[in-house]
């Protein structure tokens, strides 16, 4: 990769991060610009330490467990990459996800480390294409039994976001169809893949190789016969898909931590997770780094009842910073590692070949 390449993603991470810089500047001015500094910050004191060691420990629980299930999965292929390793794919994929609009960096970031450790990139494409997929899709389930379930509930918290709420599970289900659509027709994967580098050549993005064009072939075909192989063998999409639901609802377990951290127990632990999950359902999808600025007004709006005076905006910082900011800055360490770990190996000409599909991934 030459020197205006580099200079050109060194400006698009740097981009991500300015942008993401200033929502949490404004986003924290709107949370207290009608609120007593002093009294917010007394709030946030009151905050038991072990209740919020266990909110950080869910927090970060969250992340490893989409490592743990990228392991899981690429052992049942037959790769073997170390666990650790694959819970800093997952932390790097938190990281560029965060800083990109609708989450859209973190994925085309873990595949390009994955290879660069030698994880066949077919094997990498179906495991994270797995995990995205249910990841959704639990999502989603979790959306339509709140909706059936709880439809009272939702309309009394969410007041106006009730419509966000219905967009954003929406657009969940939509991205689910189009997941499932790839991993039950490899084929219309393979063409979307050719279709992609012809059209980046015709545009003269790409310059036109036939070598680029038979590697893409043979991954496309690989993608096919590891889907396949999931196909014949369900028990690992069941197991994984457990575990989703298990790293779900850890994330909105944070909430109700800080909510028992601060001596509060009028409401209960499902009220507060299907309070929080409503959340997420809303503002997944949007294209904001990190859902930066709508999930921390719509978490006042909801959780307003729920937490009285100088404790909801307390409440909103330190859940925010927790379940967000928290692991973003352990991701961000994680990169620093990968980058610098990676980096003291010779790049070979396959290595510069795989610099060319990240480019490829990031557009």
């Amino acid at each position: 990769m030459n020197i205006m390449n580099k200079l050109k993603k060194i400006n698009k991470n740097v981009l991500g991060v300015i942008i993401l810089v200033v929502l949490v500047v404004l986003t924290m001015w709107m949370i207290l610009k009608d609120n007593d500094i002093a009294s917010v910050w007394q709030a946030m004191l009151t905050l038991q330490p072990g209740w919020l060691i266990l909110a950080c420990f869910a927090a970060v629980f969250f992340v490893c467990g989409e490592g743990f299930m990228i392991w899981y999965l690429l052992r049942k292929m037959k790769s073997k990459p170390s666990l650790l390793n694959c819970f800093g794919y997952s932390f790097v994929g938190f990281f560029f996800s965060g800083i990109t609009p609708s989450a859209t960096g973190g994925q085309p970031m873990q595949l390009y480390y994955m290879t660069k450790d030698k994880i066949k990139i077919s094997d990498s494409t179906v495991a994270l294409t797995i995990v995205a997929t249910l990841y959704k899709f639990v999502l989603v389930l979790i959306g339509i039994f709140m909706a059936v379930f709880f439809n009272g509930t939702l309309h009394k918290y969410l007041k106006g976001y009730i419509y966000l709420y219905y967009f954003g599970l929406a657009l969940n289900a939509v991205v689910v169809a189009a997941l499932l659509f790839l991993m039950i027709n490899p084929r219309a994967f393979r063409k979307i893949l050719i279709k992609c580098e012809h059209a980046l050549v015709r545009i003269r993005i790409l310059k036109p190789s036939m070598k680029r064009a038979r590697k893409l072939t043979n991954i496309a075909t690989e993608y096919n016969n590891a889907v396949m192989a999931f196909v014949h063998n369900v028990k690992p999409i069941i197991a994984t898909t457990v575990m989703t639901v298990v790293q779900r609802m850890s994330i909105f377990f944070v909430t109700y931590c800080i909510y028992r951290g601060m001596d509060l127990n009028e409401k209960d632990i499902v009220l507060i997770t299907v309070l929080q999950a409503s959340v997420y359902v809303a503002v997944d999808m949007l294209p904001l780094p990190g859902a930066q600025g709508i999930s921390e007004l719509m978490y006042q709006t909801v959780f307003s009842t729920v937490f009285a005076g100088a404790l909801l905006p307390a409440s909103v910082l330190i859940t925010r910073g927790v379940s967000f900011y928290l692991p973003l800055i352990i991701g961000a360490v994680a990169t620093f590692i990968f980058q610098l770990t990676r980096n003291k190996f010779e790049r070979t000409k396959e290595d510069k070949e795989l610099e060319e599909l990240r480019e490829i991934a990031n557009g």
